[in-house]
């Protein structure tokens, strides 16, 4: 299995817990959950840099990830004890994506420099 396959595979594991997570009735969680907003930042950052890695060009991982995140939060909508279509949420999940997006450009410009020998 090549490196890519993995990194496919484990942002879509990662797109089903989400999803799985967000989708869950409200009575069905913890009472309190700390850090929500951070949750969300995580997951999607996750997400994206995952997606980045399976070799999904970088701004269209961004994309995805985003569309992925508004999807579930209007998906939230119906389901009992949640607050779907939340614009703070919406917001979480795209600074997220973003700085992982961003952190991987990052990583990817600086291993393509090559080392000045003296």
């Amino acid at each position: 299995m090549t490196w890519r396959r993995l990194w496919a595979a484990l942002a879509v594991l990662a797109a089903l817990t989400i999803a799985w997570g967000s989708l869950t009735p409200g009575s069905e969680l913890p009472a309190s959950l700390p850090w929500d907003k951070a949750s969300h930042f995580i997951g999607y950052g996750g997400l994206a840099g995952l997606i980045g890695l399976a070799g999904v060009r970088l701004p269209l991982a961004l994309l995805i990830s985003v569309l992925f995140g508004v999807t579930i939060e209007v998906a939230q909508i119906p389901v009992p004890g949640r607050f779907g279509g939340d614009g703070h949420d919406i917001l979480a999940n795209t600074l997220g994506a973003a700085c992982a997006v961003v952190a991987l450009r990052v990583l990817r410009h600086l291993k393509g420099r090559r080392p000045t020998r003296g």
